[in-house]
């Protein structure tokens, strides 16, 4: 592995859980998957359909996001938006985001 690609791996794990986080917050307004896409791009949330969908799945089984097909336009799509459940979640995991950031920035800085 070369030291580009282990970098984007570790990135890629840095960034997993930030996307949940992004995801519940964001759709405290109701959004499709596409929409919610390029949302999350245009935020510095770098993420691709493969990974969306399925988590956007995921939550939603678990409770957090709850979801009704809009039918209203030409192509049906798929809602989704933030549960009461969901909005618990993205405020434990705001405190704590923030709490881990605090943590890291007072680690010493590199030289």
């Amino acid at each position: 592995m070369t030291e580009t690609e282990a970098l984007e791996t570790h990135l890629q794990e840095l960034r997993r859980g930030t996307v949940v986080l992004a995801c519940l917050r964001l759709l405290t307004t109701p959004g499709y998957g596409y929409g919610l896409l390029e949302e999350l791009g245009a935020r510095g949330f770098d993420t691709d359909a493969n990974t969306l969908y399925p988590l956007l799945r995921r939550l939603e089984k678990q409770g957090h996001l709850v979801s009704e097909w809009n039918t209203d336009e030409a192509r049906p799509r798929k809602f989704y938006r933030t549960s009461a459940a969901g909005a618990r979640l993205a405020t434990t995991l705001t405190a704590d985001f923030a709490r881990v950031a605090a943590s890291i920035d007072a680690l010493p800085k590199e030289h």
